[in-house]
């Protein structure tokens, strides 16, 4: 079992270095900006049901990449002590740790090998990793840290794919069956959204405002935002 992850984490890194995605991911392009506002009104508003205040919550970001995610969080309030990141590659990490403040504690490498304390995390959030991860095997080992990590009342921030990228092999669809599958004892709830990427790439060239038209359309969103709370 150790080997398949090594061998599927060296695979991923692998995966990300081939990867040449230009500008597409830049928050300059309208369909990116408003696929991250999308996203960020819908934690936010699930955020603000929760009993508690931000700057109390402790979170753990699993990929937190360049840093972004927790950055809109230490806006929300947390406190950045609170806060933890946990990034496979190497360059993405130390562009995190430039942009982050120093309280904001940072961790290079395997998630499922960092010394995050059982029991300790009021989230654990994740976006768009387990797409990246093509073992059943290894997504249920990071599952399973994830959950071991989250106090009880916690849960799991889950943002990603629900559906195939038919021309993109290196990732895959999580629907919701397969969540259930990996967190059996949690609560889940979700919500869809984010309208298909290449399709926003589309419209949004004829013109911004017609993201939200093609939006409107759940059939057309192919991520989920999910809940996954720990009795």
């Amino acid at each position: 079992m150790n080997q398949e992850r090594q061998q599927e984490i060296a695979a991923i890194a692998e995966r990300y270095a081939r990867r040449d995605a230009g500008d597409r991911y830049s928050l300059l392009r309208p369909e990116v900006w408003q696929m991250l506002q999308e996203r960020e009104r819908a934690l936010l508003t699930l955020l603000a049901k929760k009993p508690g205040r931000p700057q109390d919550w402790k979170l753990t970001e699993v990929g937190c990449g360049a840093g972004g995610n927790l950055l809109e969080l230490l806006r929300a309030g947390f406190a950045p002590e609170h806060l933890c990141g946990i990034e496979l590659l190497q360059e993405r990490f130390e562009l995190a740790q430039r942009v982050l403040p120093a309280r904001v504690k940072l961790l290079a490498g395997d998630a499922t090998q960092v010394g995050i304390e059982p029991g300790s995390q009021d989230f654990v959030f994740q976006s768009t990793v387990f797409s990246s991860i093509l073992s059943d095997a290894v997504q249920q080992q990071l599952a399973d840290a994830m959950w071991r990590w989250l106090k009880p009342g916690g849960a799991v921030l889950w943002y990603d794919f629900i559906v195939d990228n038919p021309r993109n092999a290196d990732v895959r669809g999580v629907p919701l069956r397969r969540v259930r599958e990996l967190f059996p004892q949690a609560r889940v709830g979700s919500q869809r959204l984010t309208l298909a990427p290449p399709l926003a790439r589309l419209v949004c060239r004829l013109h911004p405002g017609a993201y939200t038209v093609f939006n409107s359309i759940p059939w057309l969103r192919t991520h989920v935002l999910a809940v996954i709370e720990k009795p």
